[in-house]
């Protein structure tokens, strides 16, 4: 399982929309869920090029602790189910 935390979403989303936008953060747009957003479509196209099948969760509430340690509750955002077998 690998687990990632966003650390900059903030930045990356000031740097997309520029100085209008940036006033938004927090108000209307929550940086953190658009970023994840981006990095799960990202990472549900090259699996599927690469034949990965896997379940990829956007979560919130999650703080990690130290290197060792989570704090829950979990609360989850979106769930994606990444399948190598073709739509129908």
């Amino acid at each position: 399982m690998i687990i990632v935390e966003i650390i900059n979403a903030r930045e990356v989303v000031r740097q997309r929309i520029g100085k209008l936008g940036e006033r938004l953060i927090g108000r209307v747009v929550d940086a953190e869920e658009q970023v994840e957003k981006a990095l799960i479509q990202e990472l549900e196209n090259a699996f599927k090029e690469f034949g990965i099948e896997a379940r990829i969760f956007s979560v919130d509430g999650i703080q990690m602790v130290g290197r060792n340690h989570m704090e829950l509750p979990v609360q989850i955002r979106e769930e994606r189910q990444v399948s190598i077998k073709p739509d129908k």
